[in-house]
C-alpha cells in the first residue's frame, strides 16, 4: 500500500494530509495506522484523511480511523475526511459513519474548515 503525506499551511496552523491509496483491509490497516499514529504522537491532531485513492474499505480501516478520530479530539483537533469513491461512501453511509466524521469533497475544502474553525 502507498500512502502519500503532505503538510498544509492553512490560518491557524498545519494540517497534515494522509493519502492511502489501494485496499485498506487487515493486510494494508497496520501502515496506515503507522501513519496516522506518527502524526497524533507528534501532536499534529489536525488531519484530513485523502480517501480518493481507496477502492476497498473493511471494518479494520474503520477502526483504524475512529480511533485516530478520538485521538485528535482528545487533543483539541479532529480527523476529516474528503475524496471519497462511491462504493467507500456507500459502505461508510450504510454502518452510519457518515454522522460521525464530517466529510468534504475535497482535501482543499477539508483544511479550510480547519481554517474556519480556528478563526472562531
Amino acid at each position: 500500500m502507498k500512502i502519500v503525506q503532505e503538510v498544509i499551511d492553512v490560518a491557524g496552523g498545519k494540517v497534515y494530509d494522509i493519502a492511502p491509496e489501494g485496499r485498506l483491509d487487515a493486510v494494508t490497516v497496520p501502515a496506515l495506522e503507522t501513519a496516522l499514529q506518527d502524526q497524533l504522537g507528534g501532536g499534529h491532531v489536525q488531519i484530513v484523511l485523502d480517501l480518493s485513492g481507496v477502492t476497498y474499505l473493511s471494518s479494520s480501516g474503520l477502526r483504524a480511523m475512529l480511533h485516530a478520530r478520538r485521538q485528535a479530539q482528545a487533543g483539541g483537533g479532529d480527523v476529516l475526511l474528503s475524496g471519497m469513491t462511491p462504493r467507500v461512501r456507500e459502505i461508510f453511509e450504510m454502518i452510519g459513519f457518515n454522522s460521525l466524521f464530517h466529510v468534504f469533497d475535497h482535501v482543499a475544502d477539508a483544511a479550510a474548515a480547519f481554517a474556519k474553525s480556528a478563526a472562531a
